[in-house]
């Protein structure tokens, strides 16, 4: 930003996708199981993907396994932009308010999205929780199954920990596991 919008971010997020499914056989993979993963910022735009399968499927792409959604306090932008926020809120979401709706993920919730997690800090004082919690309501709502772990952790922390022993990471595994993939 402000070279591109997040919705921008989000069709190239989706022409990502397709190009790694249309090009996992030559890896040997299996274009179908695939799992996105963000984390802040990346968070808000996989949950924007998978809100709306259709940003993924007018850039070629076909259902994936499920989404990590670690640590955003973005997912739902109406009444974030309309409270009192981090000024980084408005370099990335601009000042029309037209266009939050697009962007913002709780906005975009379809029925026949990916299962999610929402992984987040209860460190955080904006809201990270709160929000994966209403979106994760929501989501489930509209038969998109979704849930959320909350955890002790900085912003920073969710990230840097992840993959280390401990519940952020088993969490994480536990979800994979339960949409058919086997933790490394």
């Amino acid at each position: 930003v402000p070279q591109v919008t997040p919705a921008e971010q989000a069709d190239d997020v989706a022409k990502a996708l397709a190009k790694v499914q249309a090009m996992a056989g030559t890896w040997g993979a299996d274009p179908a199981r695939v799992v996105l993963m963000g984390h802040s910022a990346g968070a808000h735009l996989v949950a924007l993907v998978s809100a709306s399968p259709a940003i993924a499927q007018r850039a070629g792409a076909r259902p994936w396994l499920g989404t990590v959604v670690l640590d955003s306090a973005a997912l739902d932008l109406l009444p974030l932009m309309y409270r009192a926020h981090a000024r980084f809120y408005d370099r990335a979401f601009g000042s029309d308010a037209a266009l939050w709706p697009a962007m913002s993920p709780t906005a975009s919730l379809a029925p026949g999205g990916p299962p999610m997690l929402l992984v987040c800090s209860t460190q955080r004082s904006d809201g990270s929780c709160d929000q994966s919690a209403a979106f994760a309501r929501r989501a489930n709502a509209v038969g998109v199954r979704a849930s959320v772990s909350a955890h002790d952790l900085s912003h920073g922390q969710i990230n840097a920990n992840l993959g280390l022993s401990g519940p952020e990471t088993e969490a994480v595994d536990g979800f994979m596991r339960s949409i058919g993939v086997a933790p490394p």
